[in-house]
C-alpha cells in the first residue's frame, strides 16, 4: 500500500509542477500586454485612420440696409454669384438724389468766387492809385487810408467765397454718401443663400440677404491629443471630398488652437481650401489624412510598441523537467 501511494506522489509532481509554471507564464504575458497598452505610442491602425470633417464657407455674412426705407429693387436671387462691390438691393432714393442734385449745383456756382476776384482787382487798382496820388499831394491821407482799407474787405470776401464753395463741395460728398447708403453692395465674391425681403417690402432691422464667401473653403478638423506639435501652421494636408468623381484636395493649416479639450482630449485645427471658380461645394463631408504620429520607421512597422520602463524578462519554455518552487 505504502509503495503505490509513493508511486502517485511521484506521478502527481510534474504535472502539478506544470501547472503552476503555465499559470506564471500566463500571468507574465498579461502583465505585459497591460503595460503596453499604456504605451504613449499610437497603433498603426490608428495613426493612419483619416479624420472625418466638414467643408464650410469661409465666412457667412447677413446684409442689412443701414437706414430705414421701403426696397425698391432686387438684383439677385438665391443661388446666383455675385462679386465684391456689386449692387444687390436699392431702397427708394428720391429724396437722397435730389439733395445730390442740388448739392452739385451749389458746388459748380463760380460766379461768386468770379465776382468776388473782380472786386478785388478793381480795389487794388485804386489802392494802387491812392498811394500814387497821396505821394504826389493829389489826395490826403485820409483817402489812401480808405482805399487800403476796401482792398483788405474785398481780399478777406474773396477767402470767404471760396471757403463757401469748400463747404459747399463737402455738402455734395454727404450727400452722395447718404445716397449710397439706399444701395446695400455686396462685401466680398460669394454666392446668395438666402432672399429675406421682396420690392415693396419696410426695412427697418430686418437682414435682406445672406451671403457666403466660397473661395477659399475653411475646414474645421477636431484632432486627437497626440497630434498636438506634430502638426504646423503653413503645413498642408490632403482632403478628399465626399463627392463622387471629386479629386483628393490640398488644403493649408491657416489656425491651430493653443488650448485642449479637457473631455474630449482633443484640439482643433483650421484648413483653408482654394476653391477657383468656386467649383466645390460647401456643406461636404470630407475626410483628411493626418501626419504619422510614430517617431521612427521601426515604430510604424509595429502594432504596439514597447513600453520604456517595462523590464524584459526572458521567456519560460516548459518541459517535463522543470520543477516548481519548493520542490
Amino acid at each position: 500500500m505504502k509503495s503505490i501511494n509513493n508511486r502517485a506522489q511521484r506521478v502527481r509532481g510534474p504535472c502539478s509542477s506544470a501547472v503552476k509554471v503555465s499559470v506564471a507564464a500566463v500571468m507574465v504575458a498579461m502583465t505585459a500586454l497591460a503595460a503596453a497598452q499604456t504605451s504613449d505610442v499610437v497603433p498603426r491602425s490608428v495613426r493612419q485612420q483619416p479624420v472625418g470633417c466638414l467643408i464650410e464657407p469661409e465666412r457667412i455674412a447677413s446684409l442689412g440696409a443701414p437706414m430705414v426705407g421701403i426696397v425698391a429693387s432686387i438684383n439677385v436671387d438665391r443661388g446666383d454669384m455675385v462679386r465684391a462691390g456689386q449692387p444687390l438691393v436699392v431702397m427708394h432714393n428720391v429724396v437722397e438724389q435730389a439733395n445730390v442734385s442740388l448739392a452739385e449745383t451749389r458746388a459748380k456756382l463760380e460766379a461768386d468766387i468770379l465776382a468776388a476776384q473782380a472786386n478785388v482787382d478793381l480795389v487794388t487798382q485804386r489802392a494802387t492809385r491812392a498811394k500814387s496820388l497821396l505821394a504826389q499831394g493829389f489826395v490826403s491821407a485820409q483817402a489812401a487810408d480808405q482805399a487800403n482799407a476796401e482792398q483788405e474787405v474785398a481780399v478777406q470776401k474773396l477767402a470767404q467765397t471760396q471757403v463757401q464753395r469748400q463747404i459747399w463741395q463737402s455738402e455734395l460728398r454727404v450727400a452722395k454718401a447718404q445716397l449710397s447708403q439706399r444701395t446695400v453692395y455686396s462685401p466680398f465674391d460669394g454666392v446668395v443663400l438666402d432672399r429675406h425681403v421682396n420690392q415693396g417690402e419696410r426695412v427697418e432691422d430686418k437682414p435682406l440677404l445672406r451671403l457666403a464667401q466660397m473661395n477659399p473653403l475653411r475646414i474645421e478638423l477636431v484632432v486627437p491629443a497626440i497630434y498636438y506639435g506634430r502638426v504646423k501652421v503653413g503645413e498642408k494636408l490632403a482632403v478628399q471630398p465626399d463627392i463622387p468623381g471629386v479629386t483628393p484636395q490640398e488644403a493649408k493649416i491657416t489656425h491651430i488652437d493653443r488650448v485642449i479639450d479637457v473631455a474630449s482630449n482633443t484640439f482643433r485645427v483650421r484648413l483653408s481650401l482654394p476653391n477657383p471658380g468656386q467649383a466645390l461645394p460647401a456643406g461636404a463631408r470630407c475626410k483628411v489624412q493626418l501626419p504619422s504620429t510614430a517617431s521612427s520607421s521601426s515604430d510604424a512597422n509595429q502594432a504596439i510598441a514597447k513600453p520604456k520602463d517595462v523590464p524584459s524578462r526572458a521567456p519560460v519554455v516548459l518541459s517535463s523537467t522543470t520543477k516548481a518552487p519548493g520542490q
